[in-house]
């Protein structure tokens, strides 16, 4: 560490960050990061389950009929802002000139001109309205006049409703028949009241936030939360947590020296939202329920998003009941005849565990050892929409550098299509993550998992960005569902395109699936 001064190391000792981390990522930066090895693209009977009526209702029962021996939770992921939500409409502004505009004639939805014409639809129409009316002006008559720069400004600006800096959990999403708008952050209020809610009526639901946003969250969840409460007879334990500054990693020049800022301090960027895998680590609930704060429907489409969800959580109580079962038998280690072909046979044809060929010449202790091993692990049920030419990643068969076959979320920035071979893999590629995920984080004798021990490292990413106009990289960790979840025990389950409404940008507000509903 002779490269730091006495100075640099006590910033890294404030932020909690272990010296030895900060060798490792220089050298990653100089070393690079190798492409994840795709061996084929997960589909329906090739690593990803179908689930049929009869199947999809079994398990939503023994979901309803279970579900009060486990502690459960919605985890969800809301720290970022909303920038990129709007970010045509910044570009709008700094491009276009309003008089150039036709919003009568709009078809396309993607377009800010369809967005501008059909403003009434948005569950912040009001308030822009009113903020209209803040700045001695009527949104009506900007529209008539054409103004639409001004429009875009109330939108977006700390002067006017300042969506381009809040957190997606914290933007009005939905407007309902009956007047009420909600955030997306309610929508999640809802949702965890319908399948995280115990026999004691406490629904538990954790959000991650940013330092900056934290005020403005509790001031949103003082005014909500009782009102959900009195509707669903429901007290609701929340919970928010922010990135560890422990997890961020160290920026560098272009040539791979530490980034420095004016005053002379080292750069560390935050590690992207695979750090969030500590903030995982830090829950003490049986199941984790994991899901993004933009994928939300109106309730009116709620059903077949809530049978999924269980039947989800219902695969994982059986399957993890299972597991410990064997765990149990293996841990004795006084085994009857045929019980460890048949904990072998459930590895590898419903867990999907690699078993190798040399396995065959294993004694019987090593056999025990090594099927212990690869079932004392988290395990992860997730959720694959079919591809609808959503970017992103997806469900692969992938091979690691120590050649073990599993299957894998892999994002596009982890693979390298440049490569025939990969390319054509993931031209086949039939499914998509929508992040929809049922976690088990205990093991078969009740002790939490260290969940660092189960992330693969060698998955993080190297980007370029820039700062005070000078380029610099930064260092991605792996991300959340793909390289920190990566030596988890990993079951894909096909759910319907309904289970995934993303709002990507301001524009899909104005898709169907998220117009003025009913409320139930």
């Amino acid at each position: 560490m002779e490269q730091f001064t006495s100075k640099d190391l006590a910033q890294i000792q404030r932020m909690g960050i272990n010296t030895d981390q900060i060798t490792y990522q220089l050298n990653q930066f100089r070393k690079g990061f190798k492409a994840v090895e795709l061996i084929d693209a997960a589909t329906v009977g090739n690593g990803i389950i179908r689930l049929d009526e009869k199947q999809l209702d079994e398990l939503t029962g023994y979901f309803d009929q279970h579900s009060d021996a486990y502690d459960l939770i919605k985890f969800v992921p809301a720290s970022g802002a909303a920038s990129r939500m709007f970010k045509h409409l910044f570009e709008f502004i700094q491009e276009t000139d309003s008089k150039q505009v036709d919003i009568e004639n709009a078809k396309d939805i993607h377009s800010i001109e369809y967005l501008l014409k059909h403003l009434d639809k948005l569950a912040f129409y009001d308030d822009l309205s009113y903020k209209a009316q803040e700045s001695a002006t009527e949104l009506s008559k900007l529209i008539q006049a054409k103004n639409y720069k001004k429009i875009v400004e109330l939108i977006v600006s700390d002067e006017g409703l300042g969506y381009g800096s809040l957190p997606k959990a914290l933007l009005k999403f939905h407007a309902y028949a009956d007047g009420t708008n909600r955030l997306a952050l309610e929508e999640h209020l809802v949702e965890a009241a319908h399948y995280c809610a115990s026999q004691e009526k406490e629904a538990h639901i954790h959000f991650t936030i940013s330092p900056e946003h934290r005020t403005r969250f509790e001031a949103a969840l003082r005014q909500l939360v009782p009102i959900y409460e009195e509707r669903f007879g429901i007290r609701y334990v929340i919970g928010l947590s922010e990135q560890k500054t422990s997890t961020d990693t160290i920026a560098v020049d272009i040539n791979d020296n530490p980034f420095r800022n004016q005053d002379g301090s080292l750069l560390f960027r935050p590690g992207g939202h695979g750090a969030l895998i500590e903030n995982v680590q830090d829950l003490n609930e049986d199941i984790i329920f994991i899901k993004n704060i933009d994928n939300i429907v109106p309730d009116e489409l709620r059903h077949e998003t809530y049978s999924y969800k269980k039947a989800l959580g219902g695969l994982l109580m059986q399957l993890q009941n299972t597991i410990f079962e064997y765990m149990d038998i293996l841990d004795g280690g006084n085994l009857e005849d045929g019980e460890l072909e048949q904990i072998r046979e459930f590895a590898e044809h419903t867990l999907h565990i690699m078993i190798p060929d040399a396995f065959e010449g294993y004694s019987e202790i090593e056999k025990i050892d090594f099927l212990f091993t690869r079932l004392n692990r988290p395990i992860r049920v997730c959720g694959m929409v079919k591809n609808e030419g959503e970017p992103g990643g997806g469900p692969y068969w992938t091979r690691d550098s120590h050649q073990t076959i599993s299957l894998q979320i892999v994002e596009a920035s982890q693979m390298d299509l440049n490569k025939p071979d990969q390319a054509e893999i993931v031209r086949k590629a039939t499914h998509f993550n929508p992040v929809d995920l049922v976690c088990g984080i205990y093991n078969f004798q009740g002790q939490k998992f260290d969940l660092k021990h189960f992330i693969d490292p060698e998955t993080a990413f190297i980007s370029i960005k820039s700062q005070g106009g000078r380029k610099l990289k930064a260092l991605e960790l792996p991300g959340l569902w793909n390289g920190a979840m990566a030596d988890w025990i990993t079951i894909f389950v096909e759910t319907p395109l309904i289970t995934f409404n993303p709002v990507k940008t301001v524009n899909d507000l104005l898709r169907p699936q998220h117009q003025k509903q009913q409320p139930l």
